[in-house]
């Protein structure tokens, strides 16, 4: 089992984009965070699976995000 850090980012149009920083090249586009959740799960497992049907190695998750909080301006 790996786990890898998903970045969610709302869109403008109400939309949700998610992301893997540890995995180039993958991102997803859903009309719901449920719907970018279950994108980016396949994502994953279909990067994976076309890296090592190439031959190239995983990445080992190396980000990680933490909410950090500060003083209105």
């Amino acid at each position: 089992m790996r786990e890898y850090t998903v970045i969610y980012e709302r869109a403008k149009d109400g939309g949700w984009g998610a992301y893997v920083p540890d995995l180039p090249g993958l991102g997803v586009v859903g009309d719901s965070r449920e719907e970018a959740h279950r994108l980016i799960v396949e994502g994953i497992a279909i990067h994976i699976a076309g890296l090592i049907e190439d031959g190239l190695p995983v990445p080992e998750a190396a980000s990680y995000a933490e909410l950090v909080t500060v003083p209105a301006a």
